[in-house]
């Protein structure tokens, strides 16, 4: 018996037993998002899972449209998944489909279940299907209009198709079993009659047919090997399967379910994301703290951590929810490669050195990035005054303070050793001045006498340096479960009012001319990039990627 390798998840290992059998040559997978919203990052686990699978045993990816419920579809929901996907760094080539290219052959099929004896059409409401339907204890029972002859179907389902009904006086139904333990199995709803535009076929359709009876169904046209779906989807396998065995369909592919991925900190529902955007809690689905690919892409978070992420949560059948913090963990570790390193000012106070000529300016060289050697140098104007952090300054300081203080001496990073003097309030008691001498003998930082400072700051020139608004952006929960809210409390109480703050800092020149798709460190603070969406080079804005701290990372050492 041939062991299997342990590396592989449990959906390879089907894969490798398949192509090894000869059951299948080559891996034929489908991604097919409905468009009546944005990506999230759930959605970019399954991404990476479809498309990926070919990639590693050979074979394509398609992408096919689930464009079966015309009211909520639209072509912007489309065009942002097509671009969600080629960031993520797949590509669909040629095969690209959409369900309703298969309504004639739907249609088609479900007119033979109806002249096989096996679809009816039903005159009772929604509701009253509901009820007729059981519980999970309790089987259904039959509608009267089960037993309708073929003739009588045929008849009116045509009808339905011509546009001689309302919207919800009837449906199309399977005639499977009652009494099934299966809920999805009694007698489910095949088409509804819908007067809506579709995006595709425009007023051609006025039924539409349900998702459960188009997936296969297109799935088997396509010659799809493996349809992977989440865990919510097990329970719908059955009826899956029943339509490609009660129909002539082209191929049997096999549905296979992973569990779908959690984050704490956030919600994965497009119902929820969607009413945090219809009531204006966000910015739009892009908005950086949304969980959505179009999201974390505007925030700055790059294709490189997300498909490692996915790569090292694997895929499973287990239901859990991952700390974010594994996801920024990734995150930093890609950053922490790619990202240009420069300096910028959160919450500045001013520093003088008063023995620097007035007038004189010099260019100091500072590294890209010392992770990456072939990232260069740049130049950086150095003056007599400069802002630094306030919190880099501290009046009368513990010991363990390395930072500027009275009497202290520390580094400016690229530039001198300096030496607080005295400091300037004003009548509040804020600090507005720090003034210091310079030692001209330690420029890039390096005395000539041997002494050592442990302290280093980073610093902008006042006179060359740039205003910008900084978006710092936090979780957009409060709390780690969003959806544990007590009794008669709604979820999106748990907001964090915090999760945005501007401010307005201080920056290099240099980041003016910044690209939005180019992470930035700003040393000693944070992640940044530059917001795709409102910046502009006379009014910058950065977003806040993520913090230098690595929580998931520390969590794993104790």
């Amino acid at each position: 018996m041939e062991i299997l390798d342990k590396s592989l998840n449990f959906i390879e290992q089907i894969v490798t037993e398949d192509l090894a059998s000869g059951k299948h040559q080559e891996v034929i997978s489908r991604f097919p998002p409905e468009p009546n919203g944005y990506l999230h990052i759930g959605h970019a686990k399954s991404i990476c899972l479809n498309f990926g699978l070919p990639q590693k045993f050979g074979g394509r990816c398609n992408l096919r449209f689930d464009d079966t419920n015309p009211e909520k579809e639209e072509m912007e929901y489309i065009n942002s998944i097509k671009e969600d996907i080629k960031w993520l760094g797949f590509d669909w080539g040629d095969h690209i489909y959409y369900a309703s290219d298969y309504f004639d052959q739907l249609y088609d099929w479900a007119v033979l279940l109806i002249k096989d004896g096996k679809s009816y059409v039903e005159d009772l409401t929604a509701e009253q299907i509901r009820e007729y339907r059981g519980t999970l204890t309790e089987p259904g029972k039959e509608s009267p209009y089960r037993n309708r002859t073929i003739e009588e179907n045929l008849d009116l389902f045509t009808r339905m198709k011509n546009g001689e009904f309302k919207d919800g006086d009837r449906v199309l139904r399977a005639k499977i079993d009652m009494a099934s333990p299966n809920l999805n199995m009694r007698d489910p709803v095949l088409y509804r009659i819908k007067h809506a535009h579709h995006p595709r076929t425009a007023n051609k359709w006025c039924i539409y047919p349900m998702y459960d009876f188009t997936h296969g169904q297109s799935d088997a046209l396509e010659h799809i090997t493996h349809s992977i779906c989440t865990l919510e989807f097990e329970d719908h396998r059955p009826l899956y399967e029943w339509f490609l065995n009660n129909l002539p369909v082209p191929s049997k592919p096999r549905q296979i379910e992973f569990a779908r991925l959690n984050l704490s900190y956030t919600v994965m529902s497009k119902r929820m994301l969607l009413r945090l955007v219809q009531e204006k809690v966000v910015d739009g689905w892009d908005d950086p703290r949304m969980p959505t690919i179009a999201g974390i892409r505007r925030r700055g978070y790059t294709p490189e951590a997300i498909k490692a992420f996915a790569d090292r949560i694997g895929v499973n059948r287990m239901f859990s929810t991952i700390d974010f913090a594994l996801l920024e963990h990734f995150l930093r570790d890609d950053l922490n490669k790619k990202a240009l390193r420069v300096m910028a000012v959160l919450d500045p106070v001013k520093l003088i050195i008063d023995n620097y000529p007035d007038n004189q300016e010099e260019m100091v060289e500072a590294d890209n990035n010392p992770e990456d050697e072939n990232s260069g140098t740049r130049q950086i104007a150095f003056s007599k005054e400069l802002y630094i952090e306030r919190n880099d300054f501290m009046e009368f300081a513990p010991k363990d303070f390395f930072r500027l203080s009275i009497d202290k001496e520390v580094r400016l990073k690229h530039a001198y050793f300096v030496k607080c003097t005295h400091i300037v309030k004003d009548d509040t008691g804020t600090i507005t001045e720090i003034h210091c001498t310079y030692d001209p003998n330690t420029r890039s930082g390096n005395s000539t006498d041997g002494r050592k400072v442990k302290g280093t700051l980073h610093w902008v020139s006042v006179k060359h340096a740039k205003e910008a608004e900084v978006r710092l952006y936090d979780h957009l929960f409060a709390q780690e479960n969003p959806y544990d809210v007590a009794e008669g409390k709604d979820w999106i109480e748990t907001v964090n009012p915090n999760s945005l703050v501007k401010i307005k800092a201080y920056i290099e020149p240099s980041l003016t001319e910044a690209k939005p798709s180019v992470p930035y460190q700003f040393l000693r603070n944070a992640y940044f990039c530059v917001d795709s969406k409102y910046s502009t080079p006379s009014n910058p804005v950065f977003n806040r990627i993520i913090t230098l701290k690595d929580t998931w990372a520390k969590l794993q050492k104790k």
